[in-house]
C-alpha cells in the first residue's frame, strides 16, 4: 500500500476520465436516465478497471492485489453504480434501522441525524464529512444541525454531483466537495472540531491508515463518529459459507476486504483515539429488520412513496433493471459488459440479507470516538 500521495496530474487524469465517462450527467440527469448518456469506451474502461479484480478468488495474493489497488477500485466502482445507486435508494447512500410504519426516507434522515446528535454538532462547527457520496447525508445533517460541512470523496463525478445538490438546496455557504484520498489527504493538520463517516471508510484497505488521517486533522478534544461495515465477532473468516458471504458483499459494493469489528475497534485505539461509546445498532430488537428493502418482504411497506422504493430495491425491481441494461447493452447504446454491474448488485443484495439474517454482518456498528486534549 504507497503512502505516497497523489499528484495533480493525477487529480486532472481522474477528472478527465469522469468527465468523458459521465458527459453532462453530473448535473442534467440522474438515475437509469443517465446510463444512456455515458461513452461508452470509457464506461468500457471502467468496467475493464473494475471487475479485473474480481475472479471468484479469495486467497491472500487475490485479496492483496484488491487492497493494494483500492483507490482505483473504488473510483471505478462509484462510476459505475452512482446512477444506479441514486435511482434505487436516493442520495443517501447507506442503511438505517427501522420502526413499525415509519416511511423509509424518514428512517435514513433519523439514523443522520441520530449521529449528528451522539456526536454533539451544532452551529458553528467545522465538520469533515469522510467519503460523502453524493453529499444527501451532509446536506440533512448540515440543515439539522446549522454546521458548516467538508464532503471528502475520491470520484469526481460524485463530487460534482454534491455540488450542484447543495447549490440547489440554497446551501453553497455551508457545504463544499472536495476531490481526495481518504488514505492520504490534504488538510491542515488539526482543522476540524469533528469529523464522521457513514458506511464508507470500509474501502480503505486498512483501517488503521483512514482514521489515522482523520485522528490527524481532527482538533484535540474533537469527536469522530463512523458507521462501520463490519463482519460480527460471529463471522469465521475460516468457514467457507461466511467467506462466501463477505466475499459477496464485497464484490458488489467495492469492498477491497472486509474485518471484524474487533479489527475496526483495535485500529481507532492503535492511531489514537478514546471511544467514548460502541454499539451494533442492528443487534437492537426490530421488527422491521435493516435490510427489509433488499429483502423482497412487502409486509413492511405503508405508504405509495415507500413502495416505488421497495419495488426498485426489491428482487422483481433488481431484475427488471437488470433487464433493461442488458437491453441496452444488446443494442449498442450500453457498452458490453454493462450487465456485470447489475450482476454484481444483485449479490451484494443477496449476501448483504443473508448476512444480516445471519448476524454475520452489520452496516451500523457504531463508534463515538475522542481525541485527547493533549
Amino acid at each position: 500500500m504507497s503512502s505516497v500521495k497523489l499528484a495533480p496530474k493525477e487529480f486532472k487524469k481522474d477528472k478527465d476520465f469522469a468527465h468523458a465517462l459521465h458527459g453532462k450527467t453530473a448535473t442534467e440527469s440522474t438515475g437509469l436516465g443517465a446510463l444512456a448518456h455515458k461513452n461508452k469506451e470509457a464506461e468500457q474502461a471502467a468496467l475493464d478497471g473494475y471487475f479485473k479484480h474480481w475472479d471468484g478468488k479469495t486467497d491472500k495474493d487475490s485479496e492483496q492485489s484488491r487492497l493494494d489497488d483500492y483507490s482505483s477500485l473504488t473510483k471505478q466502482y462509484y462510476n459505475l453504480v452512482t446512477d444506479f445507486y441514486e435511482y434505487g435508494w436516493g442520495s443517501s447512500f447507506h442503511f438505517s434501522t427501522f420502526y413499525k410504519g415509519e416511511p423509509f426516507h424518514q428512517a435514513i434522515a433519523r439514523h443522520e441525524h441520530y449521529l449528528a446528535l451522539k456526536m454533539g454538532l451544532k452551529e458553528g462547527m467545522k465538520v469533515l464529512d469522510v467519503g460523502c457520496g453524493v453529499g444527501g447525508p451532509a446536506r440533512e445533517i448540515c440543515r439539522f444541525t446549522g454546521a458548516s460541512i467538508v464532503g471528502l470523496n475520491n470520484n469526481d463525478y460524485q463530487v460534482e454531483r454534491g455540488q450542484h445538490y447543495a447549490h440547489v438546496a440554497g446551501l453553497d455557504d455551508k457545504l463544499k466537495f472536495v476531490k481526495g484520498d481518504f488514505m492520504q489527504m490534504d488538510f491542515e493538520p488539526e482543522s476540524f472540531d469533528a469529523v464522521y463517516s457513514i458506511e464508507a471508510t470500509v474501502h480503505a484497505p486498512a483501517f488503521e491508515g483512514v482514521y489515522g488521517e482523520i485522528y490527524k486533522v481532527l482538533k484535540p478534544g474533537g469527536v469522530f463518529a463512523v458507521y462501520e461495515w463490519v463482519m460480527t465477532d460471529k463471522y469465521d473468516e475460516k468457514n467457507p459459507e461466511h467467506r462466501k458471504i463477505a466475499y459477496g458483499i464485497e464484490i458488489g459494493d467495492g469492498i477491497p476486504k472486509m474485518y471484524k469489528r474487533e479489527v475496526a475497534e483495535k485500529a481507532l485505539k492503535t492511531v489514537g483515539f478514546e471511544i467514548t461509546y460502541q454499539h451494533d445498532l442492528a443487534d437492537d430488537y426490530h421488527e422491521v429488520p435493516w435490510y427489509y428493502p433488499l429483502s423482497g418482504d412487502w409486509k413492511y411497506i405503508k405508504s405509495l412513496r415507500d413502495a416505488i422504493t421497495f419495488f426498485r430495491t426489491s428482487y422483481l425491481g433488481r431484475k427488471l433493471t437488470t433487464t433493461f441494461v442488458n437491453t441496452l447493452e444488446a443494442v449498442g447504446i450500453a457498452p458490453k459488459g454493462s450487465s456485470k454491474v447489475t450482476d454484481a448488485l444483485e449479490e451484494a443484495a443477496v449476501y448483504l440479507v443473508e448476512g444480516g439474517k445471519q448476524k454475520l454482518f452489520t452496516p451500523m456498528m457504531l463508534f463515538v470516538c475522542k481525541k485527547p486534549e493533549n
